[in-house]
């Protein structure tokens, strides 16, 4: 039980960590969408 639940967290920190380094990339060839992203974010939070 303890394997599996070790096996699914380190699961979800890679897929994370996949998720940022996406981003990170897309925000380096295309800043204006990092700018829109960032916006529609800080516009949903309040």
């Amino acid at each position: 039980m303890a394997a599996a639940r070790a096996r699914m967290a380190k699961a979800a920190l890679l897929a994370v960590l996949a998720g940022v380094l996406a981003l990170g990339f897309v925000g380096y060839l295309r800043p204006s969408f990092m700018v829109d992203l960032t916006n529609m974010v800080l516009g949903w939070c309040g």
